[in-house]
């Protein structure tokens, strides 16, 4: 009997835990959101901030209820800029571009390591 009373003892003490992880993970969610609202004025801001502190546990409620489809949006945005910005990263590292080939092909052409039919194939390789 005593095993199953330190059993449910555990469970609900994981509980606790997994929603006060929860909790701290919607707390910060808010506030990164709140800093990162720019519709927000500075004591819109300060407002939310200070009623984060004081009731924190209701504010974030009110804040998600309230300011939730544009929390969504404002992160999908940041998401959106963040993957379009490692694309265009990933693209100028991984492939030169269609002129810098063209112009190590012809310092290659000037220097006579390729002929001209091989010159041309590379310019229209590169063109497509």
């Amino acid at each position: 009997m005593n095993f199953f009373e330190n059993f449910w003892d555990v469970v609900w003490w994981l509980f606790c835990l997994y929603a006060f992880v929860g909790y701290l993970y919607a707390l910060f969610a808010v506030m990164g959101d709140v800093f990162r609202d720019r519709e927000l004025s500075g004591w819109l801001k300060a407002v939310w901030l200070v009623a984060l502190v004081f009731i924190p546990f209701l504010t974030v409620l009110i804040y998600l209820v309230v300011r939730g489809n544009g929390m969504t949006e404002r992160s999908l945005d940041s998401a959106r800029q963040r993957q379009e910005a490692n694309e265009a990263y990933i693209r100028s590292i991984a492939s030169p571009s269609p002129s810098d080939e063209i112009t190590k092909a012809k310092g290659l052409l000037d220097s006579g390591t390729i002929t001209p039919s091989e010159f041309d194939a590379i310019k229209s390789k590169v063109a497509v």
